[in-house]
């Protein structure tokens, strides 16, 4: 299972989530996702914890709290969907600016 975490505040750091986690058991991985534009975080993060039963007790006890004056939203991460077919062009690689 996977964790994914939104509402953070752009502030938080791999490392920042790394230690809220931690104390619900042994955090195996965080995935803090970038905007390719900005570079900055985009707001949400995947974490994975070492059993289910630990990653169901952080749920449980973070889902709606305050954390860096956000409303942490903490739930099980669904499969990604995928949201809009690729077209034609983006399949094939080649690339058409627009003016």
């Amino acid at each position: 299972m996977s964790i994914y975490v939104g509402n953070l505040s752009y502030r938080a750091t791999k490392e920042d989530i790394t230690e809220v986690f931690s104390e619900y058991g042994t955090v195996k991985n965080v995935t803090l996702p970038m905007d390719r534009e900005t570079g900055r975080p985009r707001g949400f993060a995947f974490v994975e914890l070492s059993a289910d039963e630990e990653e169901a007790k952080a749920i449980e006890e973070l889902d709606g709290a305050e954390w860096l004056g956000r409303e942490m939203r903490v739930n099980k991460a669904r499969p990604r969907e995928n949201s809009r077919p690729r077209s034609d062009s983006a399949r094939s690689g080649s690339f058409q600016p627009r003016y």
